[in-house]
C-alpha cells in the first residue's frame, strides 16, 4: 500500500501526481524550458550572422538597420513584406496538411509554378467580367497545383514511388514545362506587341482580374493577406477540431493504426497531397493576379516563383507543422527577403540574408531536437530504475 501511494505522489512535492497542485507548475516550467532553449538557439544565430558579417568586411549594425529599413520602417516597406508573407503562409499551409498525413511533400515550387501557368492560361482563354475572371485566376492556380500533386499521389498509392522523390522530381519538369508554355503564343507567351523588351512573358492579366489592394498607413498590400491569415485559421480548427482532422493526424502518427480504424490511406494521404497542391498552386496564382514588381508584375515570366515554394517549406518546418504558428514565421521569413535589398547598400552581400535565415531555421530546429532527446534519456533512465 505504501508503494502504491507513492508512486502517486510526486517526488519532494506531497501533492498527488497529475493533481492540480503540480500540473500548473509542471507546465509552467515545460514552457519557460522551451522559452529558455528558443532564446538561446536565437541568440547564438544571431551572434554567428553578426560575426560572418563583420568577417566579409562589413559591420553589423548597419546591416541590421538596413533589414529593418527594407522590411520595416522604410516608407511603403511592410506592405511589401506583407504582400511577400501572404504566399508563403499559404504554401506553408499546405505543407501543413501533407505533413499530418505524414508525407513528405516538398514539391511547392513546382506545384506554385503549374498552378500560376494554369491561372495565366484559362484566365486568358475563358475571359468574361474582371470579378468572374478572377475567380477563374485563382480557381485555375488551385486545380493546377493540385493536379500536379496528384502525380506524386498516383505514383505512390499505385506504384509505391515515395512522394519525396516524386514531388522533387516535378519541381524540374514543371519548371521546364512552364518554359516550354512561354515559347509559343498558343500556350502562354504574349503576342509580339505586348513583350516590350522581355522576350519570354505572358500577357499581362487585365485590370479588372486583379486582386483588390489596400492601402493602410501609406503601405499596400493585396487581399491576399487576409485571405491567407483566415485560412489559417481555418485549416487549425480544421486540423484540431474536425472528424477528417483527427483522421488525417491519426494516419500520420501510425498508419497502421489508422487503417485497422477504417481511415483510408490511400483516400486521406491522396486527399492531403492534393489538397497541399491546391495551397501552393493558389499562392501561385494569387501572386499573379496580386501583383507587385517582385512577383513579375501581373505576368508569367521565367524565375516567376523567387524560391517562394522551397521558402514556404521552411517556414511549415520552423513552425513545426502547426498553421496558426506559421503566420509569424512567415513574416519573419518575408522580412528577411524584402530587407535584403537594401544590405547591398551598406557594402555587404545582399545573399548575406540567405546565410541569416538558414542559421535562423536551424535555431528554431535545435531545441525540439535537444528536448527530445533529454526527454526520451530520462524516459530510459526511470524505465532502468523501475525494472
Amino acid at each position: 500500500m505504501t508503494e502504491i501511494a507513492d508512486s502517486n505522489v510526486v517526488a519532494g512535492s506531497g501533492q498527488p501526481a497529475g493533481g492540480p497542485a503540480s500540473t500548473a507548475p509542471a507546465r509552467g516550467a515545460r514552457v519557460a524550458e522551451w522559452v529558455m532553449w528558443y532564446g538561446l538557439s536565437v541568440f547564438a544565430a544571431l551572434v554567428l550572422s553578426a560575426v560572418l558579417v563583420e568577417a566579409t568586411g562589413g559591420s553589423w549594425r548597419p546591416v541590421l538597420s538596413a533589414l529593418i529599413d527594407g522590411s520595416l520602417r522604410a516608407p511603403g516597406r511592410w506592405g511589401e513584406t506583407l504582400g511577400t508573407a501572404a504566399p508563403l503562409l499559404l504554401v506553408a499551409l499546405g505543407t501543413v496538411i501533407s505533413a499530418k498525413a505524414g508525407l513528405v511533400n516538398i514539391g511547392q515550387e513546382g506545384q506554385l509554378l503549374i498552378g500560376a501557368a494554369m491561372a495565366t492560361y484559362l484566365g486568358f482563354v475563358i475571359g468574361g467580367p474582371g470579378p468572374l475572371n478572377m475567380l477563374v485566376v485563382l480557381l485555375a492556380g488551385a486545380l493546377g497545383g493540385a493536379l500536379w500533386a496528384g502525380i506524386a499521389g498516383v505514383l505512390k498509392y499505385w506504384r509505391g514511388v515515395p512522394e519525396v522523390l516524386s514531388t522533387l522530381l516535378l519541381v524540374t519538369i514543371a519548371g521546364q514545362a512552364v518554359a516550354f508554355g512561354l515559347r509559343y503564343d498558343w500556350l502562354l507567351l504574349a503576342p509580339e506587341a505586348n513583350r516590350g523588351n522581355r522576350n519570354q512573358v505572358s500577357d499581362q492579366i487585365p485590370d479588372g482580374s486583379r486582386l483588390p489592394r489596400h492601402t493602410l498607413f501609406g503601405n499596400e498590400f493585396p487581399v491576399t493577406v487576409f485571405i491567407a491569415v483566415a485560412l489559417a485559421v481555418l485549416v487549425a480548427w480544421a486540423l484540431a477540431r474536425t472528424v477528417w482532422g483527427f483522421r488525417l493526424r491519426m494516419l500520420g502518427r501510425n498508419p497502421r493504426a489508422a487503417q485497422r480504424a477504417g481511415v483510408s490511406q490511400t483516400k486521406y494521404g491522396s486527399a492531403a497531397l492534393l489538397i497541399g497542391g491546391a495551397f501552393a498552386g493558389f499562392a501561385g496564382a494569387a501572386m499573379l493576379a496580386g501583383g507587385g514588381f517582385a512577383f513579375g508584375n501581373y505576368r508569367l515570366v521565367p524565375g516567376f516563383s523567387t524560391n517562394i515554394g522551397w521558402t514556404g517549406l521552411l517556414v511549415a518546418l520552423v513552425a513545426r507543422e502547426k498553421a496558426l504558428a506559421a503566420i509569424p514565421v512567415a513574416f519573419v521569413f518575408a522580412a528577411l527577403r524584402t530587407g535584403s535589398g537594401f544590405v547591398g547598400s551598406t557594402g555587404v552581400e545582399g545573399r548575406i540574408t540567405d546565410v541569416i535565415q538558414g542559421l535562423l531555421v536551424l535555431a528554431l530546429l535545435i531545441p525540439p531536437a535537444v528536448i527530445f532527446i533529454r526527454d526520451r534519456r530520462r524516459a530510459r533512465a526511470a524505465t532502468t530504475a523501475r525494472t
